[in-house]
């Protein structure tokens, strides 16, 4: 029987690419079969910027993935856009400008940079002619994610998200201080984004990112968007991993507590990671949320 597939697909893929030297165009559906899963890559002015992204899929559900801290879809999501339901889904991940190939501009942090990273993700989405969509947040994410949902309530559909906080406390500093200096990174973790970055604007951009996270903590009890929790109305899964190093257990619980009608699943030896480390259970519990 796999013989009889691999032929088949042979046979598909010399069709298309016999199309393509002669100019045809070649139908998606084509593209799809011989492939297994066509991702596609582009980018599109949105408020100022290009902004890239790739999309696969041809559900009728649109699914955001929006990645944390100096991430990119293809540093991120990898196992999301591989296997999350194609049939069910079309799932498209965004670089936020100034990340990934969003670039130029390069990346800065003014006070407002969660709510135009929220603004850019559903303009995005509402560029490329989806009428309403579910967000998959991580970490910096997870924070776009939930300012989304408060401020575009009717064109967010359902929200997970995982590894965010709603506000800065003095341990949270503390944690941010322990990440600045790149170099003492593990290799796994350092390696991609400078292979993506190369390695001065992946140091630079990490030291300006704790400069701006650090910033509400200025604010009255280290607001982020704890004030905007109370205005998301959509389905909310939060997930959160027991072992996570970089998110504390009560900003879950913080979350959970003021998304009205929200759902926490824990995963006790999830950390900040959780989504990648365990990518099979975790595609499991979205898909089982979102449909």
């Amino acid at each position: 029987m796999a013989a009889v597939l691999d032929r088949r697909a042979s046979r598909q893929l010399r069709m298309i690419l016999s199309a393509l030297k002669a100019g045809s165009r070649v139908p998606r559906a084509g593209l799809a079969a011989a492939f297994g899963s066509l991702v596609t890559s582009a980018k599109v002015a949105v408020n100022g910027v290009h902004l890239h992204y790739q999309q696969t899929g041809e559900g009728e559900h649109a699914v955001l993935l929006l990645p944390g801290m100096l991430g990119s879809g293809e540093t991120d999501f990898g196992p999301q856009i591989k296997n999350l339901n194609k049939k069910l889904f079309t799932v498209v991940a965004w670089d936020p400008r100034g990340y990934g190939h969003s670039r130029p501009p390069d990346r800065d942090f003014p006070m407002d940079f969660f709510e135009r990273d929220a603004k850019d993700a559903v303009d995005l989405m509402k560029t490329l002619n989806f009428k309403k969509v579910s967000l998959l947040g991580w970490s910096d994410g997870g924070i776009t994610a939930l300012i989304a949902a408060a401020k575009y309530p009717l064109y967010i559909n359902k929200m997970v998200i995982w590894g965010a906080n709603a506000y800065v406390t003095d341990e949270d500093e503390k944690i941010y201080q322990g990440i600045r200096d790149v170099s003492k990174w593990s290799e796994k973790t350092r390696e991609p984004l400078k292979t993506l970055y190369g390695y001065d604007y992946f140091a630079k951009t990490c030291e300006k990112w704790v400069d701006g996270i650090q910033q509400f903590k200025h604010l009255p009890d280290g607001n982020i968007c704890r004030h905007l929790l109370p205005l998301v109305q959509c389905p909310t899964l939060i997930v959160h991993g027991e072992k996570d190093p970089l998110v504390p257990r009560p900003h879950a619980d913080f979350i959970h507590k003021h998304v009205k009608g929200s759902r926490l699943h824990l995963m006790p030896e999830g950390k900040h990671n959780l989504h990648l480390r365990f990518a099979d259970e975790f595609n499991k519990l979205v898909e089982d949320f979102l449909q």
